[in-house]
């Protein structure tokens, strides 16, 4: 294919030979101007799109650069979200673990508290059933006490007893042989020291 340029077409005028009946010299000129003035034309618009297609390329090449770059971040954020989101979980987990650890040692500890009180109400209440027992006891013996002392009294006043009373001048009625007090005595003794002293299993001993 001939490279033709608006030039050459231009030259071309005097170039072709004339003959008997050929073209009209003036009209082949002026179509050739005609033809050289639309390559010329053509030329220019040819060389505006090559520029613009090398300005379009420049910016699609641009344009990838940053979908590249917009891909890469795309992807690290993606990845930093996914880290992130595992880093949360971990903790959350790491923090739910941590806080049923406490609620079970605050269970434990709660248990062990209650334990200790239903210890601690278990001996009140032992010792409460210790003390009663004792008082019923230390009851049942002064009851016991004056019953005999009031027979004696009682003995004392019957008739024909006129010989033990006077032996009671010499020695206090009821006491026996080698012994140095009445057993009323005993008693009024022991009454006035007191159910602590007489009866040391009423302290309440510590728990």
């Amino acid at each position: 294919m001939i490279d033709l340029t608006p030039l050459e077409v231009r030259k071309k005028k005097g170039d072709f030979r004339r003959g008997l009946r050929g073209y009209e010299a003036d009209e082949v000129d002026s179509f050739l101007d005609l033809v050289a003035d639309r390559l010329e034309e053509l030329v220019r618009e040819n060389r505006a799109l090559q520029e613009s297609v090398r300005r379009t390329e420049e910016q699609v090449a641009e344009y990838r650069e940053r979908e590249k770059a917009l891909t890469e971040a795309l992807v690290s954020a993606q990845e930093f979200r996914e880290r992130a989101m595992e880093q949360a979980e971990r903790e959350a987990e790491l923090r739910l673990r941590e806080a049923e650890a406490d609620a079970a040692r605050l269970r434990a500890e709660a248990q062990r508290e209650l334990a200790r009180e239903e210890e601690g109400l278990r001996r009140i209440r032992a010792r409460r059933v210790q003390l009663m027992e004792s008082f019923r006891a230390f009851l049942e013996r002064e009851l016991a006490e004056v019953t005999h002392e009031i027979e004696a009294l009682h003995r004392q006043e019957e008739p024909g007893l006129a010989g033990m009373r006077r032996a009671d001048e010499r020695q206090p009625y009821g006491m026996l042989e080698g012994q140095d007090e009445a057993p009323s005595e005993l008693g009024r003794r022991g009454r006035t020291a007191g159910p602590a002293a007489r009866f040391p299993e009423l302290v309440e001993e510590e728990p």
